[in-house]
């Protein structure tokens, strides 16, 4: 799995699932239960995780509608 996104911004978030989900493209937030630890002020940012082999059409879809997607090095 790749990193696709994150952030600390819960629409991005919400609105980067349904773009993906709409594309047919699985995705995987980790860092959810982080929020407990530090008590909901979103210092830790979620991360969307998608599979290696989607990676580059997940990508596209989150630019094509205004996001930027992690870029692996």
């Amino acid at each position: 799995m790749k990193q696709l996104l994150s952030t600390n911004n819960l629409a991005d978030l919400a609105f980067a699932q349904a773009l993906l989900q709409g594309e047919g493209i699985a995705v995987f937030e980790m860092d959810v239960n982080m929020s407990v630890l530090e008590g909901s002020i979103g210092i830790f940012p979620r991360r969307l995780m998608v599979a290696d082999d989607e990676y580059d059409d997940a990508a596209q879809t989150l630019r094509d509608n205004g996001l930027e997607p992690y870029e692996h090095v």
